[in-house]
């Protein structure tokens, strides 16, 4: 027999981000994109143009991951890739009209869904004190 689940707030706080972002993705529309090709689209729109070296780092993935990804996503008319102006050996990845119009109907989807979940399961104030949390979570999460 398992033992009961740990106690500690860090481990309680890791199950409930790792359970919902599961459930997001489960909702996700089916012709949604892969969640690392959201990622970069993401990045991307926060960040503005950015070098794959940038990114993977910003992402913490893997190079090589990310240059698939970015193939992919240019093979797709989402990203365009230009050489760098100050650096000829390297190139910088943009957001085309293309690749913001999925990510943002993507975004739309999982925030409709989520919307939809706290309005049904939660009162005023459990929504204002998940609000809180949310700057919470992201200060713990830190720059990207």
């Amino acid at each position: 027999m398992f033992p009961p689940p740990p106690q500690d707030p860090a481990a309680v706080l890791r199950r409930a981000v790792h359970r919902l972002t599961r459930r997001m993705r489960a909702e996700r529309s089916q012709d949604g994109l892969p969640t690392g090709r959201l990622n970069v689209l993401a990045h991307l729109y926060r960040s503005g143009p950015a070098t794959p070296g940038a990114m993977a780092t910003a992402l913490h993935v893997q190079p090589q991951s990310l240059t698939r990804t970015l193939a992919a996503l240019a093979a797709d008319g989402m990203v365009s890739r230009t050489r760098d102006a100050a650096d000829g050996r390297q190139y910088v990845v943009e957001l085309t009209e293309r690749g913001f119009a999925a990510m943002a109907r993507d975004v739309r989807h999982g925030d409709t869904w989520l919307r939809e979940r706290m309005e049904t399961e939660l009162n005023d104030t459990e929504r204002e004190v998940l609000r809180l949390a949310a700057a919470l979570l992201d200060r713990l999460a830190g720059d990207e």
